[in-house]
């Protein structure tokens, strides 16, 4: 006999589903937190090399490199990304366009 699990579907963003209050805005961090710590990784650099590269400390690579989001505002990802040789497009859209909720994607 097997036990069945119930599940609920996931809204697409973790955040949400979790009741955060602050949802749409940590997905955006998150995502751009990830897309510096692919740059990292793919470029090969240590922690204490893109610690120099970023203007920060080691310790912050590392939380980086984790996925912590909480010790870094969008503003200071959007920059880290630029550091990195990276260019930031942000893109506005009216909703009704595609008649959906209102998001912040990272692409």
């Amino acid at each position: 006999m097997t036990k069945e699990r119930a599940s609920t579907a996931s809204s697409g963003n973790v955040f949400a589903d979790l009741g955060l209050p602050d949802p749409e805005q940590d997905m955006t961090k998150a995502n751009l937190v990830h897309a510096v710590a692919d740059i990292i990784r793919a470029r090969g650099l240590s922690q204490k090399d893109a610690a120099k590269l970023l203007g920060t400390d080691q310790a912050k690579v590392s939380a980086l490199l984790r996925g912590r989001i909480s010790g870094f505002s969008t503003d200071r990802l959007l920059r880290l990304l630029a550091r990195l040789g990276h260019n930031v497009t942000i893109v506005v859209e009216s909703r009704e366009r595609d008649h959906g909720a209102v998001a912040v994607t990272v692409a």
